[in-house]
């Protein structure tokens, strides 16, 4: 299984964020209008880039931890869903959020890492810094 960690440095409050990640329109809007539908609390499930994402949140720990279940229509029906772990950080006027994305089918890691900073960091810069 791969796993791989990333970060992003955003300039605006980390509850923005945070509330944005579990907001079905915020979440589409910070990528780029794909739509998102999130049950925004712990066992909830969620659906981003028009149902290429799926998955559940396991934990959520608010403005500080998001915990997810995660795949993709990439992935075989016998893959185990992978674990999106995203850390919230509040320091010097931006937020730092630390992407730690496990459980990955083999050869796949690269592709999502490639994939969270163009369909994800590129766009959420954008939205969050305007």
């Amino acid at each position: 299984m791969d796993k791989f960690k990333i970060s992003v440095k955003l300039h605006c409050p980390v509850k923005d964020v945070f509330t944005g990640w579990l907001n079905n329109q915020t979440h589409s809007d910070f990528t780029g209008g794909a739509s998102a539908k999130i049950d925004p609390k712990e066992g909830g499930k969620f659906s981003a880039w028009d149902g290429y994402i799926t998955g559940s949140n396991v934990e959520i720990f608010p403005y500080k931890r998001i915990v997810q279940k995660w795949r993709t229509t990439d992935f075989a029906e016998s893959d185990e869903d992978s674990m999106l772990e995203l850390f919230f950080t509040y320091k010097d006027n931006h937020t730092l959020i630390t992407f730690t994305h496990s459980n990955i089918p083999d050869g796949q890691g690269n592709q999502y890492k490639k994939g969270w900073k163009e369909h994800y960091f590129k766009y959420m810069k954008k939205y969050f810094e305007k």
